[in-house]
């Protein structure tokens, strides 16, 4: 070795991902702190600026302020409140999925109702879910409104993460679809406008949702629409692509949540099991020839044609065959003549499910806002009006709007030491949110789109279709809490 150079020392696969966790970490760490800070400044200005707005005298400024920063310091006080099981009494499973499961929880030095969000660390890295994790808390801390389920706390063992959430006692619309089988044009107007507020919502932040679909749409208590799901969603960060993960660990994981369909049935079978029904997902979403925003109108468009006709456009028996119709759209969107709709809810449907340059909202979120089926809508008072459809709830734990599940070994032991190192290292230091991965069939929905295939409509009878999505369902998601 010469002077004034050094020996270039191999780096063993260990050393390698011990470096990358260090630097993830501080990433994390001083992201989180930078962030934070400009929240309390946001605060501080809107604060300064509603009190010149008011006209407010130097005396009841002084008060404002005072009260503003004990505010802020109980927010800091709660933001380092150490919880853990023993707080939380488990009432009931209201929700399970490839994950981990969804419980009714009770706090005890309160008696607060919430929802109790329970992740197997393991199981997410083994299927690299970390990518969808930091896209999911990203955006529930960048979006705070009234759109979003909110998230109170969040801690974790060495097995699970828990994320304790409000509870909305209303259901999805899934549910609500299965019950009415389809809405009329009043409620749907209702439903599909909330909607487009709360897509615009995220979007305005930069993030595409990817996964827009009925089982997303949850009810509150009220009866009033907000946005779940965003385990798949997309900003314009690094941190939300799962090739930015990858290689970290001796194993990799296989490619278990990747938009990886390909013409080929096997590829698109390998997707289908990933993301559940491919009803609600645009077709430039399955070509890789890139996409934006506009893939969350298209789902809105076949929502809303459930709601009005029954079933979604392109179901099938097999999710390869509606994917097929899925690209073959120009030929396989069509109304049924024995369930008739207004022209210009056909219209807006239509303007919905086209090509993405043609599509409606392509300009701004206001020109789906000016179309003709909206027209009698209140938009900045919607959320303000009763809802289209009242939500019946006798009390505050009340679950008739929910499944049942059978009790679970969750909080059971079953993670080794090296892999909860990893995750805690890389992942689990800040607030966050992930999604459940649905992936188990459902009976019902299979049943009932084989009855519209095979045209035996006849043998589908009662007053509740079997139409229930081919996954199973998660009810609550995410959102931080101030």
């Amino acid at each position: 070795m010469t002077e004034g150079t050094a020996a270039t020392l191999p780096m063993s696969n260990h050393t390698r991902e011990r470096v990358t966790v260090a630097k993830l970490t501080l990433e994390n760490f001083y992201s989180t702190l930078l962030t934070q800070h400009e929240e309390r400044e946001m605060r501080q200005k809107k604060l300064e600026k509603a009190m010149e707005d008011e006209g407010l005298p130097d005396e009841e400024k002084v008060m404002r302020r005072s009260q503003h920063a004990r505010k802020e310091t109980e927010f800091l006080r709660l933001k380092r409140t150490r919880l853990g099981l023993d707080d939380f009494e488990s009432l009931k499973v209201i929700g399970r999925g490839a994950f981990g499961e969804v419980r009714l929880v009770q706090k005890k030095d309160t008696g607060h109702i919430y929802a109790m969000k329970i992740l197997r660390k393991a199981d997410m890295l083994e299927k690299e879910q970390v990518a969808h994790i930091r896209a999911e808390r990203d955006i529930l801390v960048e979006a705070d409104g009234a759109w979003v389920v909110k998230m109170f706390y969040s801690f974790q063992d060495k097995r699970n993460l828990y994320l304790i959430m409000e509870f909305l006692p209303g259901g999805d619309m899934m549910t609500l679809l299965m019950k009415k089988d389809t809405l009329s044009e009043e409620a749907t107007q209702f439903y599909i406008a909330e909607t487009v507020l709360a897509i615009d919502s995220i979007h305005q932040l930069g993030f595409i949702h990817r996964d827009i679909k009925p089982d997303n749409l949850l009810l509150d208590s009220r009866g009033h629409v907000k946005l779940s799901d965003f385990g798949l969603c997309t900003g314009l960060k690094k941190a939300h692509r799962t090739e930015f993960y990858r290689n970290l660990t001796h194993n990799p994981p296989s490619d278990f949540c990747e938009f990886n369909i390909t013409h080929d049935l096997q590829s698109s079978t390998n997707a289908y099991s990933t993301v559940g029904t491919p009803d609600y997902i645009a077709p430039e979403v399955f070509m890789q020839t890139g996409y934006n925003k506009l893939c969350d109108w298209w789902s809105l468009g076949v929502i809303m044609y459930e709601m009005l006709i029954g079933y979604p456009p392109f179901c099938s028996e097999t999710p390869q065959e509606t994917y097929r119709k899925v690209m073959n759209w120009k030929e396989t969107l069509v109304f049924p003549p024995e369930v008739p709709i207004s022209e210009r809810a056909k219209d807006l449907i239509l303007k919905y499910c086209t090509d993405a340059e043609n599509r409606v909202g392509a300009v701004s979120v206001e020109e789906i806002k000016s179309h003709q089926f909206f027209e009698s809508v209140d938009w900045e008072h919607i959320r303000e009006r009763p809802a289209a459809i009242s939500i019946e709830i006798k009390s505050i734990d009340d679950t008739s709007n929910f499944d049942d599940f059978p009790e679970s070994d969750i909080l059971q032991p079953g993670l080794s030491y090296e892999v909860f190192y990893w995750l805690n290292s890389l992942l689990f230091t800040t607030h966050f949110s992930v999604t459940f991965i649905h992936c188990q069939k459902s009976r019902q929905r299979q049943n009932r789109v084989k009855c519209l295939v095979q045209g035996h409509n006849s043998m589908c009878t009662g007053g509740s279709w079997d139409r229930r999505l081919a996954d199973e369902r998660l009810y609550v998601l995410s959102h931080r809490i101030y």
